[in-house]
């Protein structure tokens, strides 16, 4: 909020950049007459506001916005009722004034309408999530091992890497797992029947 000319004074307003500066760093005001002249106060600031769903039954009917100036005599809040309204802007009509130094009023806008970020399941899942934190902690164990081997034990080369004999067997020891399952399910082969011969009695 910025005024063009003549800015009203505001009232304890030293953390909203001074009472010459009222509404260029505040985030609510209320004005008042005071003699013939219109004096500001607080009512919030950016740094505490408090956003909230309007209706926990209906999450798409809207948000409340509650600004607050904690810290002083009175406490003084606005809070704003924004209902969702795709097709436009449509509002405030009144301010409500709730108690000493409280106020609430409700406006119709499309930044209260709800933004569906992830539905039906989608996402990593708790199996992707393990498999995160399994690769992370074996990426962490290899970059250990090897700052280990270079600087304390003067490994260089390819050797440097921990535990390199067992990671290079690897696809060897697959190979072997795999073609043991396959003959152990498959039964022996019709080569490895045929070179027997018969026995005769």
């Amino acid at each position: 909020m910025l005024f063009n000319h003549d800015p009203p004074r505001c009232a304890q307003c030293s953390e909203c950049g001074g009472p010459s500066r009222c509404g260029t760093e505040c985030s609510a005001l209320a004005a008042r007459n005071a003699g013939g002249y219109h004096v500001c106060s607080t009512l919030g600031h950016a740094s505490s506001t408090n956003v909230s769903i309007l209706d926990k039954q209906n999450p798409f009917k809207g948000v409340i916005v509650r600004m607050s100036s904690s810290g002083k005599d009175p406490s003084c809040s606005l809070s704003v009722s924004i209902i969702c309204d795709s097709n436009g802007a449509q509002g405030p009509d009144s301010v409500e004034k709730l108690g000493t130094c409280d106020y609430a009023t409700t406006l119709r806008h499309p930044s209260g309408c709800a933004t569906i970020i992830s539905i039906g399941g989608k996402g990593f899942g708790w199996f992707g999530t393990l498999l995160i934190i399994i690769i992370c902690l074996f990426g962490a164990y290899l970059l250990a091992g090897t700052v280990y081997r270079y600087f304390f034990l003067g490994v260089h080369g390819i050797e440097v890497i921990p535990n390199l004999d067992l990671w290079a067997s690897l696809p060897h020891r697959t190979q072997i797992f795999f073609s043991s399952l396959v003959r152990q399910f498959s039964g022996p082969s019709t080569s490895h029947r045929n070179s027997y011969s018969p026995v005769n009695s």
